[in-house]
């Protein structure tokens, strides 16, 4: 069997991603590897074995183009509402909390927020599915 281990996004500026990432899921470097031309960046919490990868291209001046086919990455909190209201007093700016139905039952409640760089990311309430 194969184990998921990472997701990469390209990034700007480090220490701008750094802030957010941390300040919005708690994310901490827990490895850095500057290379000549780029520099690999591993997040994580104890929540989860699974890394965000940072890749910051040093000669890199404009902002990337996200274009059409990026999705996004989703994280799970234990309070939804409690997290909106954090991630609004952080100044992280989240979208409305919402509700997806699925066959006359509640299947899915978030909120959307964009990091730095323009990179979407659900935030989705503990239950269900998404444990």
């Amino acid at each position: 069997m194969a184990k998921v281990v990472h997701s990469m996004i390209r990034v700007l500026e480090a220490d701008r991603s750094l802030r957010f990432y941390e300040a919005a899921f708690g994310l901490k470097p827990v490895g850095r590897y500057p290379f000549e031309t780029f520099e690999l960046i591993y997040l994580a919490n104890a929540e989860s074995t699974f890394e965000v990868e940072l890749t910051v291209n040093k000669d890199r001046t404009e902002p990337y183009n996200l274009g059409d086919g990026y999705g996004h990455a989703a994280f799970v909190v234990g309070d939804i509402e409690g997290e909106h209201a954090r991630f609004s007093q952080e100044g992280l700016n989240p979208g409305q909390v919402r509700e997806l139905p699925w066959d006359g039952k509640v299947l899915a409640k978030f909120f959307f927020v964009s990091d730095p760089d323009g990179y979407k990311i659900e935030v989705l309430q503990r239950f269900g599915r998404f444990k």
